[in-house]
């Protein structure tokens, strides 16, 4: 069922969905079984909803034992293509899940359409030929009831007849739909005869031309659940209308009883979900495209840097409720920061170049530092770092004016160089614009870190590169993609909230040698800067990593 060495301990609190999943296995219900499944519909990428949705789905499976399919909800051939087919089946096994079966709706069509003949046969179906409009009208209202049609009287045999003739393509799409024949007086407006059919010539990514009708959502969705005896079929609040038709179908049908439940969605701040407006986005260029690191796509946070760890961790932390929330995006950047600390390669990076020229030391001489990989963890090893005469560390470590409390370099100060030696600003060097562009600096031979004796005590640390063996790289610095914390909910478009700092591209930043290796999928934290992955754009002699998440969260301080 999983990768990724998951492991699900039972705890003394259970949410409502385990209460009810571990009631039904001490009552018996199906044998003890628990098959869950998570049901895409092929026509987008997933996004961070959907990663809460695999989660909840996969994991009640692997907590209790069970099974969990991957289903695609293909039943719309206009929007559905093979490439989100991949790429879904691509996220969830990058989620760190392995389904029991992937599965298609399509694969169920002729059982489908042979249960909708089996409710014309008992009177429970009918076609229609009425426009969208009087079907709508004849609908009435939640006040008043609904009307019957010139069709809901038609009889069996007719029925069975234009149902078959809707199969062949003998009807324009549009002409004719389906509709169920339940009580057009109900309460619930979704039971007042819904649509079970409809006429669409399209080309399906799996069927081909074979079919010219497609089963409504409500029409595939009970009864695939009930065809792979799923147990516990897991839903979002806006299905709770639907549960009644889903038990209709299921119990007129006389199959297999699978069972709805619902949750609540969780929204996450500073993002939005909608299809519509994540489309729109990719297509008016405000983001290079659906795996863009600031859009909320799986496939967007694994080219972040994001690791499934973390987004399961921050799922299981904002558990499951009944009631819809906004939850903070600093929880889930928190759970990021948590995990890369575990397993990110610590390397050294200078996003702002100042030229450090060591006046004592030899030029034209390389000498080899030890360094640790990762002080997290004991087995993490160590790697060598170039230490050469002329060095790079950023600008904003050096002030020739500083405030009181500034403990990094400043004329006639000293700072430490990580791994490396004690060094002191002697000389400030400027262009002709007044412009510093170099400093001179004498080291300290015996302050060699790990065999330090000079007895200096600098105030602080600072991270460096060798000027002669940095490599040159581009570095993407991502933030959040809007400026409130709920653009979803804003009156205002949502265009109008978008960040304008969040991407900035550095140009001309210098990396230890040593990631000139680093390929997408790793992780490394550049010290006292945050943590990074190279991105796909990466190219031989042209490194580009991305930000995955600042050390701190920034964004806390600037709303207090």
């Amino acid at each position: 069922m999983t990768t990724d060495n998951i492991k699900e301990e039972k705890t003394e609190s259970l949410n409502f969905l385990e209460e009810i999943v571990e009631q039904d296995i001490a009552e018996g219900k199906h044998e003890g079984r628990v098959h869950t499944r998570f049901p895409p519909e092929p026509n987008g990428y997933l996004h961070v909803g959907h990663a809460t949705s695999i989660c909840l789905n996969f994991g009640l499976a692997v907590r209790y034992g069970g099974q969990c399919n991957l289903r695609f909800d293909d039943t719309n051939p206009v929007t559905e293509e093979t490439e989100y087919v991949e790429s879904i089946i691509n996220d969830v096994r990058w989620m760190g899940f392995e389904p029991t079966n992937i599965l298609y709706a399509s694969d169920y069509f002729p059982q489908l359409y042979g249960f909708a003949s089996d409710l014309i046969r008992k009177g429970l179906a009918y076609v229609d030929d009425s426009t969208a409009e009087e079907i709508a009208a004849l609908k009435g209202t939640p006040t008043e009831p609904g009307r019957p049609g010139p069709c809901r009287s038609r009889s069996v045999a007719e029925n069975l007849d234009l149902f078959e003739r809707m199969r062949k393509g003998e009807f324009a799409e549009g002409s004719r739909v389906l509709r169920a024949k339940i009580d057009l007086a109900s309460p619930n407006m979704i039971m007042r005869d819904p649509l079970l059919y409809r006429i669409k010539f399209a080309h399906h990514h799996r069927t081909g031309d074979d079919w010219c009708i497609y089963p409504m959502y409500d029409m595939a969705h009970g009864q695939s659940d009930s065809i792979e005896r799923i147990t516990h079929s897991i839903c979002t609040l806006e299905f709770v209308p639907h549960r009644e038709l889903y038990d209709w179908c299921i119990e007129e049908l006389g199959i297999f009883p699978s069972k709805q439940y619902e949750f609540a969605r969780r929204n996450l701040s500073y993002t939005v979900v909608s299809k519509r407006k994540l489309l729109k986005l990719v297509n008016e260029g405000h983001v290079a495209g659906w795996d863009d690191p600031r859009m909320p796509t799986i496939s967007a946070m694994r080219r972040r840097g994001y690791t499934a760890a973390a987004i399961r961790e921050w799922a299981k932390r904002i558990g499951i409720a009944k009631r819809e929330n906004l939850v903070d995006l600093s929880l889930l950047e928190f759970c990021v920061r948590e995990d890369l600390n575990k397993l990110a390669l610590r390397a050294m990076a200078v996003l702002d170049p100042l030229k450090v020229v060591i006046t004592n030391y030899p030029a034209g001489q390389t000498e080899w530092l030890e360094t640790d990989n990762n002080p997290e963890d004991p087995n993490g090893g160590t790697r060598q770092l170039p230490f050469s005469q002329e060095l790079w560390i950023e600008q904003e470590d050096f002030m020739e004016n500083p405030p009181p409390k500034f403990f990094r370099l400043s004329p006639g100060t000293m700072a430490r160089l990580k791994s490396a030696y004690i060094i002191q600003c002697d000389e400030v060097v400027k262009d002709a614009d007044g412009k510093v562009t170099e400093l001179r600096c004498t080291y300290f031979p015996n302050s060699k870190s790990g065999e330090d004796n000079s007895g200096l005590k600098p105030k602080t640390t600072i991270h460096w590169v060798s000027a002669e063996h940095a490599i040159p790289a581009e570095v993407r610095l991502y933030d959040r993609l809007f400026t409130v914390e709920d653009p979803a909910n804003d009156e205002r478009d949502f265009q109008e909230l978008l960040n304008p700092d969040s991407l900035k591209v550095v140009e001309n930043a210098r990396l230890e040698p040593s990631l000139a290796a680093a390929k997408p999928g790793e992780y490394f934290q550049f010290i006292r800067l945050g943590y990074f992955t190279p991105d796909t754009d990466s190219a031989p002699g042209k490194p580009v990593f991305n930000r995955t998440v600042t050390l701190r969260d920034a964004w806390a301080k600037a709303k207090v």
